[in-house]
């Protein structure tokens, strides 16, 4: 049986399956934002202000995959994502050219998203052990190898995340990049009848995600968020409204990745608490 890369006795099999999960993916992007490079690389070769559910479901369907995709289908996304990136190149403040998949960056954008997804859905009242957080970052790890890192060299525990973070730190600023992906988080430019949920968007998602940031990258952005507070039970309330929703309803979204996966390994395999490691 094919249970893909992880499967269900993993840390990320239950945690990916929570609903915080989407206002942590956005904190991540408004995370990733920071690394100059990193986010001239998403500007220079984005078509989100074209498109801007397009990389936003792309990457959450990324996500959806590596975590509850049979392998094959977790190999086929992989080679797609590290040849597009192996394309793309972009240029520094100085005019610099530099590739998109410098492992540099690929490891910045991976250490980001993984901690803001654990944070945040931890956050949001997902109860986790300190020793299940760094199994999950020490899972993630195989997540990272996919897009081109090394294994061994990926942090994978919350102890060598915060070293790697306290390392890239005075490199990490806002920029005018910074700004635009900062101002498209919060309010997407999006057309048609989506556009009336902008004002339940904005405050929910796209402002409490900010909101949700380490303080350290509160202060790099400069913008004023939520009190910490208020973010916190803001975050509780939106998850608890959420998890109304009946499970595979929530889980249709964005192309049924954990739906798939319980079709294809049985109810048993189903996301929950239970299947946690110790």
């Amino acid at each position: 049986m094919d249970v893909g890369l992880l499967g269900p006795g993993t840390v990320t099999w239950q945690l990916h399956a929570d609903p915080a999960m989407w206002v942590a993916g956005i904190s991540g992007l408004h995370l990733q934002a920071l690394h100059p490079r990193a986010v001239a690389g998403v500007v220079q070769n984005s078509d989100f202000r074209r498109d801007p559910l397009g990389r936003l479901r792309r990457t959450a369907s990324f996500v959806g995959v590596t975590s509850y995709g049979p392998t094959d289908r977790v190999h086929a996304a992989a080679a797609r994502v590290r040849g597009l990136h192996r394309s793309l190149r972009a240029r520094d403040a100085a005019g610099r050219a530099f590739r998109v998949d410098d492992p540099e960056l690929l490891l910045w954008v991976h250490v980001a998203e993984v901690h803001s997804f654990v944070t945040v859905v931890r956050r949001a009242g997902y109860a986790l052990t300190d020793a299940q957080v760094d199994r999950y970052y020490d899972e993630q790890r195989r997540t990272a190898a996919l897009v081109g890192l090394r294994e061994d060299e990926v942090p994978g525990s919350a102890r060598e995340v915060a070293d790697y973070f306290a390392g890239v730190l005075p490199g990490l600023r806002r920029t005018a990049d910074s700004e635009v992906v900062r101002r498209f988080l919060l309010r997407p430019p999006l057309t048609g009848p989506l556009r009336h949920g902008l004002g339940v968007y904005e405050p929910l998602v796209g402002r409490l995600a900010y909101a949700l940031l380490p303080p350290w990258a509160i202060a790099l952005h400069g913008h004023r968020p939520y009190p910490a507070p208020a973010a916190t039970a803001l975050l509780r309330a939106v998850r608890a409204a959420a998890l109304l929703v009946p499970a595979p309803v929530r889980w249709s979204v964005p192309e049924g990745h954990v739906n798939d996966a319980v079709r294809r390994l049985g109810r048993a395999a189903t996301p929950r608490r239970a299947l946690l490691p110790s």
